[in-house]
């Protein structure tokens, strides 16, 4: 089999981690998750970029598993993390975290779950490289038929600058 130079697991597990980013988006949009659906989402504790109490982090040095249900308040979502305070053992504690550091996300109203592969190095930029749209579509090729008609449209209208004239459109007319 051929070596994968797109890297299409890389870009399934972005993809993957947006559905996590909008499902929060929408929880924040509607003002409180809809019907019976709550998260458990497990996430590296040491993670660069996540931001853990320091007494949670000593308990669950590796990783640990958050709900938001009920009680969660200072939801939001950016683009790389999303930030919520959440109460543990009555005690609020604000808890950041990189959609990079998400190893499992599980609504279990409706059976939902995403598993994710643990990140390869220790950096959100070495786990998933952004993907940014593109802004331009990649060029082909001119045919040698459409590379000698710019030029002669180029040419001729060089030399129409040159003289600053008026020229009708039959100038560029097939001939």
């Amino acid at each position: 089999m051929a070596q994968d130079l797109m890297n299409y697991e890389q870009m399934t597990q972005l993809a993957l981690r947006g559905v996590v980013r909008d499902a929060i988006r929408r929880v924040i949009r509607e003002d409180g998750l809809p019907g019976a659906h709550h998260f458990y989402i497990t996430f590296l504790t040491r993670y660069p970029g996540a931001e853990i109490d320091e007494g949670l982090a000593k308990k669950y040095p590796e990783e640990i598993t958050i709900v938001l249900e009920h009680q969660f308040w200072d939801l939001t979502a950016h683009e790389d993390n999303f930030e919520v305070t959440l109460k543990f053992g009555g005690v609020p504690k604000y808890i950041k975290v990189p959609y990079t550091a998400i190893t499992r996300f599980h609504d279990p109203s409706v059976g939902f779950a995403l598993q994710f592969e643990p990140p390869r190095e220790a950096t959100p930029e070495a786990a998933v490289t952004k993907i940014e749209p593109e802004t331009k579509k990649p060029k082909r090729a001119p045919s040698k038929k459409t590379a000698a008609k710019k030029e002669a449209v180029k040419t001729d209208t060089e030399k129409e600058n040159a003289g600053d004239k008026v020229v009708s459109l039959d100038s560029f007319r097939k001939k």
